[in-house]
């Protein structure tokens, strides 16, 4: 398939502000501010008496009345118990979509996916206290599980499309593995992000989780990053790489587009001089 070289579509430019947009826009953020300090108001309450009573002994009507408000309240919240423990993967779904749609265009779609994904464990990284008792809960009642196994499907559906769009989907040429690669590329991610996220909550919320991600996130890129988009297709010449680089003696030569970012490139010299 051939590489899209606009690697993501530019954000749209916000509509001129009026008076009457201001009250209308301000009003929309207190709302939605609103329902998601219910929606965490109600997770505490259901995480509180699942732990305490069991979840199976646990009804709608005793978190809504933990949370001192009606029965009706929490279905508009939330479509059912187990769902009540996992308030803000909506929120954070919006913000990681909104990492990729505002991507800049010289930006590889791997680095992009990846930064899309840290709105996730910064969702859990903000409250490490609730994430380690949420873990603990999934692992102790499979309906749980379930709920959290389709919350991360999301994620990668998410990802695989958004890889998946910088390639020319008509070109079915025999030999183009891009398919392919952009899909296991946002599966290596997710699962990446998900075997940090279970290291940190096994050690308690404790320690540098953005810095492990990194780590994780670099082998990731080393791996599947200078493969994606490389014009592999038979009978047509591979499309320059963001950067190359190539060792004689002591002399060290690389070549780099003028839009190439500066961690491709570093990422390039670092491979280069290991394997020289």
């Amino acid at each position: 398939m051939q590489y899209v070289h606009l690697m993501s579509q530019p954000a749209k430019s916000p509509r001129t502000s009026t008076r009457s947009d201001a009250p209308e826009s301000a009003a929309g953020t207190r709302a939605a501010a609103q329902r998601l300090k219910m929606r965490r108001e109600l997770a505490a309450a259901a995480m509180e008496l699942f732990a305490t009573k069991g979840y199976e002994a646990t009804t709608v009507d005793e978190i809504a009345a933990t949370a001192g408000v009606a029965r009706r309240t929490f279905f508009r919240h939330f479509r059912s118990k187990e769902e009540a423990i996992f308030p803000d993967h909506d929120d954070t779904l919006v913000r990681a979509e909104a990492v990729l749609n505002a991507a800049p265009p010289h930006e590889h779609p791997l680095d992009t996916v990846c930064r899309g994904i840290k709105e996730v464990m910064r969702m859990y990284a903000a409250s490490p206290a609730v994430s380690v008792e949420r873990y603990r809960l999934t692992r102790e009642v499979p309906t749980l599980r379930e709920r959290e196994i389709a919350s991360v499907a999301r994620y990668e559906r998410l990802f695989t499309r958004y890889l998946l769009g910088h390639f020319d989907e008509r070109d079915h040429t025999d030999g183009n593995d891009d398919p392919l690669l952009a899909e296991v590329a946002a599966s290596a991610v997710v699962t990446a992000h998900n075997h940090v996220l279970r290291r940190w909550l096994r050690a308690g919320g404790e320690g540098d989780v953005e810095g492990q991600l990194d780590h994780a996130f670099a082998i990731v890129r080393d791996t599947f990053g200078t493969g994606i988009g490389a014009g592999r297709a038979m009978g047509r010449a591979p499309l320059p790489a963001a950067a190359t680089a190539r060792a004689t003696g002591d002399v060290l030569v690389t070549v780099a587009r003028t839009d190439a970012p500066l961690e491709e490139v570093m990422r390039t010299i670092q491979r280069a001089l290991k394997d020289a």
